[in-house]
């Protein structure tokens, strides 16, 4: 079996609640941490709750990287999901990590789309390429 991507689900924990409650940070993180991946960034949107709080995705050709905090709790949500093999999507984890200052670390990787693939072939994916703007 083959699988068009690998999902990582992370719970960091003990944040710094100043970082995790920027909107300007978390966005400017997420950023980082996808170039610095290698990922090929298509666009991003982020949302500060009031009193406290900001949710956001990356959308990249191989996918998405998408935060939901809770200062009040020094945690934050992070769904990293990669597509294809150029990308190593456990570095953005470690740089988030970093960024936010976290403690603890909690995580789960799963494969998502599975297909029996005939010996010698692999799954197809879209070229990165197509998706870089100009």
């Amino acid at each position: 079996m083959e699988a068009l991507g690998r999902q990582i689900l992370v719970e960091f924990y003990d944040c710094e609640q100043s970082r995790i409650n920027d909107l300007t940070y978390v966005e400017n993180s997420l950023i980082q941490a996808t170039k610095d991946a290698n990922a090929t960034i298509i666009s991003h949107n982020f949302h500060k709750f009031s009193p406290y709080g900001v949710s956001g995705v990356v959308v990249i050709a191989e996918s998405h990287v998408a935060i939901h905090t809770w200062p009040e709790y020094n945690y934050a949500a992070v769904d990293i999901f990669t597509c294809g093999d150029t990308i190593e999507p456990w570095t953005i984890q470690e740089n988030l990590k970093e960024l936010f200052n976290s403690k603890s670390v909690s995580s789960m990787e799963m494969k998502r789309g599975l297909f029996k693939v005939p010996k010698g072939q692999k799954l197809l994916f879209k070229p990165s390429q197509e998706f870089q703007s100009n």
